[in-house]
Formats: structure tokens, sequence, C-alpha cells
């Protein structure tokens, strides 16, 4: 069998969708199509039962998933154990923000393709919110991500840095701006009259929602959004208020356009790190990341 047509299969088992995993991997959906008739011929089953709606793995496809994936880590692990003979080359998928892609990630992926050029790496970027999960449905090997109250138990974490959470608002003269100034002269805030803008989900939800119940105040929402530098740049715009981590603001193209809040005070900053399923770090691929990233961290802490 080809490792090729193998990977191109695990991807679609994850996605159960012909043009979604084309668009991911790069490849035509005829040529992704192509590739799951060779292994179909090779041997002799069907692997994927599909109608104009829906594709589902049939009992052989389920069981070539479970050797496809045994089989691909087996040959990472043999060229880990060949050392020097043979370098670690393959590819890695990773998840993370915009923001986190050119402020935690950079200088280590710098750090990363110095010592292994032979691996690739595939980024996809997103709402952050969305990293965990796509950590543990395998969407992505490894994720960037704000660290929750609660780990979930299949995955291991190690920190990058801090965040803080910081209250914003619009910078331009609009009736946003002009409500935060009297209320700023008044003393009094009327959150009731002042559009919050909250994100769709994650860690800096929650810690927002929690100020507010603890401050017996219920906001006025305006939006939900998805993803921290989209509601920067609605705040830039006027639209409302919001509480995003400082690292976002600081590499914003927008953070001329937006001031800081002083009446949101005392929100609770969080970690950021990488997390990879636990079960995974035995791969070849993942454990050169990892290790990267520890060593990173403990150089940070070190003031290096």
């Amino acid at each position: 069998m080809d490792l090729k047509d193998l990977k191109l299969f695990l991807h679609l088992c994850k996605t159960l969708h012909f043009s979604r995993s084309s668009r991911e991997l790069h490849i035509s959906p005829s040529g992704l199509t192509r590739a799951v008739q060779r292994l179909e011929q090779e041997l002799g089953v069907v692997l994927f039962e599909r109608d104009k709606r829906t594709v589902r793995q049939t009992e052989a496809g389920v069981k070539l998933q479970a050797f496809a994936e045994s089989t691909l880590e087996q040959r990472q692990l043999l060229l880990e154990q060949l050392g020097d003979r043979a370098e670690l080359n393959g590819t890695l998928s990773l998840f993370c923000s915009v923001t986190a892609s050119y402020s935690f990630l950079h200088t280590m992926l710098q750090r990363f393709r110095a010592g292994h050029p032979q691996i690739e790496i595939q980024l996809h970027t997103g709402d952050a919110a969305q990293a965990f999960q796509r950590v543990i449905d395998e969407k992505d090997d490894l994720a960037i991500a704000a660290l929750p109250a609660k780990l979930p138990d299949p995955l291991a974490f190690v920190e990058l840095g801090r965040s803080r959470l910081i209250g914003i608002g619009p910078a331009a003269d609009c009736p946003v701006r002009r409500h935060i100034r009297t209320a700023s002269k008044s003393g009094s805030f009327n959150w009731d009259q002042v559009p919050l803008i909250l994100p769709e989900a994650g860690l800096a939800r929650d810690r927002v929602e929690q100020w507010f119940r603890e401050q017996g105040v219920k906001p006025r929402v305006y939006a939900h959004v998805s993803g921290h530098e989209a509601m920067v740049s609605m705040v830039s715009l006027g639209c409302g208020i919001a509480v995003v981590p400082q690292v976002v603001v600081e590499n914003s193209p927008l953070q001329d356009r937006i001031d800081r809040l002083e009446v949101l005070q005392g929100l609770e900053s969080f970690t950021v790190g990488l997390c990879v399923l636990k079960r995974r770090l035995g791969n070849p691929l993942i454990k050169a990341f990892w290790q990267v990233a520890d060593s990173h961290h403990r150089d940070a802490a070190r003031g290096k």
C-alpha cells in the first residue's frame, strides 16, 4: 500500500467529507477519490458508503483505519530508531489563532525548523476556542490554546507563556466612546447601555461572564464573535466594548484605534500553551515538537 494513500485515507476518516478533506489536503476531489479507489481495489473491499449527503465508513474502512494509524506510527518509530541513518521526516498539523501564530509560535517554530528541516508543518488558524476539540478529534496533531480550569483528560499541556485579559473600547468618536467618557466622569457605568461583544466560546468568555456575575451586572450583549482578532476589529469600528487577551491587542494592526478600559479591572490572566493527545506523545514527530516547546518554555522562564 502507498503510504501517501493511507495518509489521505486517514484524513477522510476524520472528516467523512470528500470536499473538505480535498480542500485541507490541497488535492483535487478526483485525486482523493482515486486514492481511495486504489486502496479498495488492492484490498477488494468497499471502504466508504456514499450518497448525496453523507459519507460513512464501512466495517472494512474502520479496520483499515486502525491498520493505517498503526503502520504510519510504526514507520516513524523505525525512523527514530535508525538514528543518524534517517533524519525525521513527515508532516505535523498544528492549530492556533492568528495571533498565536506570530507571537507564541514564531520563535518556537524557528527552533524546530532548524533542528528538523525535513518535517513539514501544516498550520491551520482559527478560533482558539476550537483548539482542544480539534486535537481530541485528531483534526490536528497539536494546538496552542489557553489552559482551562480543567484540562480534558486525554490531553497533555506544556506552558508557553501567560497573557492578561483587558477591556477595550473604540478610540474614534462614536456613541460608545461618548458613553464611556461620560461614565468615567460621573463614576457610574450603566452596563445596560453599552453594547458588549463576547466570544462565541472559550476561556475568555467564561472569565468575562464570571466577572459580570461577581459584579451583579447583566450586560447588554451586542454580538457573539468567533476569534479575538475579529472582536478587536468590531470594537475599533465602534460596535461596542470587549474583553480580549492583551497579546491580541499588542499584535493587532488596529491597536491604535482602540483604548484600554479601566472600568474592566480584576480579570484573571490565563496560561497559554501547547496541547496534544497523551497517547500520541510517543509519535517521533510529535515528541520532537513537544521537546522543543518544553525547552522553549524553560528558556523563557530563565530569561534567555
